[in-house]
């Protein structure tokens, strides 16, 4: 899947790569936040909003409730039973779980939206402010990863 191209401002330094992976690879690591799972509710996948102190300087805490906030809609979205998710089941009985190497489930198809929203989130969000989130998934969805590069502009 095609990642499309990230302009990082630093301040009197820029960056151009081709990827967020290549961001992984090319700036220093300056910290990592990990945003907790919420069992407040039970074992529904949700994620704190509470705004960590670490991104203080990084980026507005609205805008980081909005993502997380968002980020839990999704997952809700996912774990919801409606008549689709008794009719996969039904069907996945039926045909002793074969119909899943023919169709996505409800689950997957959320899931890779979330994934698309992370990515659209890093591109126009996270990146340009040396950020960069980390898909629960990659983290079994125990945590957000967020981390944090090093400002270049200090250190040259």
């Amino acid at each position: 899947m095609c990642r499309g191209h990230v302009l990082i401002c630093w301040p009197f330094f820029f960056l151009q790569t081709h990827s967020l992976q290549d961001l992984r690879h090319q700036a220093a690591v300056a910290a990592k936040v990990f945003i907790q799972r919420d069992y407040t509710n039970g074992t529904l996948c949700q994620f704190q909003t509470k705004f960590p102190s670490e991104l203080e300087t990084k980026i507005d805490k609205q805008q980081f409730e909005e993502t997380m906030r968002t980020l839990n809609n999704l997952y809700a979205e996912a774990e919801k039973l409606g008549s689709q998710s008794y009719v996969e089941g039904c069907l996945a009985c039926l045909t002793a779980y074969t119909i899943f190497l023919c169709i996505e489930t409800h689950y997957e198809k959320v899931l890779k939206k979330i994934a698309k929203y992370i990515q659209e989130q890093n591109d126009k969000v996270y990146a340009p402010r040396g950020l960069l989130l980390t898909d629960p998934l990659e983290r079994g969805l125990r945590v957000i990863e967020i981390t944090i590069f090093e400002d270049r502009s200090l250190t040259q």
